[in-house]
């Protein structure tokens, strides 16, 4: 089988030195940053399972009050992991579609079953467990997003020109109708269930999933973006050994952490009007900051064997879909009034669930890995990708 006739150039090479690889020739960067992805994802998720009514409270009370430490806080992770979490998920397809291009197999072909498995998972861990899933996003961003990166590089502009231009300009303008003061919000009360019941909070997520799933359209444009900026990093050699990858990655991170930071902190003082660019306009551009930084200095890193932090931190990227799922779990366990009723005021609780969910999945990481080569979804998903049809 050939490779389909209108994917696009694989860049020469077929894997250019790369700063850091493990033993398995794995690049070492991206699953330290993978890992460091999952884990911010948890500090900024955390204060939604920590508030009282739960993850759903949101909707109708908000996050956080006046108090200073939890604004710092809630600004550190608001939209910068998931928006790192986004970019890696971007390299993955690259890796992919190279691969399927060298194997001489049509693209995206196969991927799309990726992708339905994908749904499907996020569709359950949404049922079951945590109402802003963002696995469904990713999903039917990455059909959109794995077509783009087969596609010339005019294509993809153009495409991805339109689809951030009218993302920006949509955000922008319900920004100025809240900061006009010309947008309300009217959330029934019955869409938020209590969480001293389970059933009663997968009931609701089932019947007010319009409501709950209406943040998708925030996600799937915003993936498909930044699916292809992290695809065009790969093809521009971020991760290779060079002078020029050193450089490209120094003007990522000034324009990342030198520009993104201070922007991202003026949003999240300006107050709650300003959301939408606060969590999914700016971060990605600290994000671009982090992935550039990270990449830096695990390229830096001593060669040898790396220390127990750091190889937790991996075998956390390694498995990063499982763990994804696992800390949303836990938290939820931990908070819930059916599980142990953890949740309350005060950014001191929601740092001390933090790191006790994170705690959990550096330990049980490795100790999984040293038994099988991937998490456990990760596992599922690929014995069910892997198996091929009937000629």
């Amino acid at each position: 089988m050939t490779a389909h006739p209108s994917a696009g150039p694989v860049p020469p090479g077929a894997t250019p030195r790369t700063t850091s690889t493990t033993g398995t020739g794995r690049i070492a960067a991206l699953d330290v940053l993978r890992g460091v992805a999952i884990l911010g994802t948890l500090a900024s998720n955390i204060w939604l399972f920590a508030a009282p009514g739960g993850p759903a409270s949101l909707l109708t009370t908000g996050l956080g009050g006046g108090d200073p430490a939890e604004l710092v806080l809630r600004t550190l992770s608001n939209g910068k992991f998931l928006g790192l979490l986004t970019l890696l998920f971007g390299v993955g397809l690259e890796l992919q579609y190279r691969s399927a291009v060298r194997s001489g197999l049509r693209w995206p072909g196969r991927y799309l079953v990726r992708a339905g498995i994908l749904f499907v998972e996020g569709l359950l861990h949404y049922v079951l467990v945590f109402e802003f899933d963002v696995l469904m996003g990713y999903a039917v961003a990455s059909v959109a997003g794995a077509w783009l990166i087969g596609r010339s590089d005019r294509v993809v502009r153009v495409w991805t020109g339109v689809v951030a231009g009218v993302y920006v300009l949509a955000l922008a303008g319900v920004t100025a109708l809240l900061v006009l003061g010309g947008a309300t919000t009217d959330v029934p009360r019955a869409a938020v269930a209590s969480t001293a019941s389970w059933p009663d909070q997968v009931l609701t997520r089932l019947t007010a999933a319009g409501l709950y799933r209406a943040e998708l359209v925030l996600i799937i444009p915003s993936a498909v973006v930044l699916f292809v900026v992290g695809s065009r990093l790969v093809r521009a050699g971020l991760f290779t050994a060079t002078p020029e990858a050193a450089r490209l990655r120094n003007r990522l991170a000034a324009v990342g952490l030198g520009v993104g930071v201070p922007l991202n902190a003026l949003t999240a003082w300006a107050g709650a009007d300003w959301f939408l660019v606060d969590r999914y306009l700016v971060p990605p551009l600290v994000s671009l900051g982090i992935l550039a930084l990270g990449t830096t200095l695990v390229a830096r890193a001593r060669e040898g064997r790396p220390g127990v932090l750091r190889r937790a931190v991996e075998a956390v990227g390694r498995t990063a879909l499982s763990c994804y799922v696992l800390q949303n779990l836990l938290a939820a366990v931990l908070c819930f009034d059916w599980g142990f009723g953890l949740a309350g005021e005060g950014a001191l609780r929601a740092v001390l669930l933090w790191a006790a969910v994170s705690a959990v999945l550096l330990v049980l990481a490795p100790l999984w890995l040293r038994r099988w080569p991937r998490g456990p979804i990760e596992l599922v998903m690929h014995r069910v990708y892997a198996r091929r049809p009937a000629a």
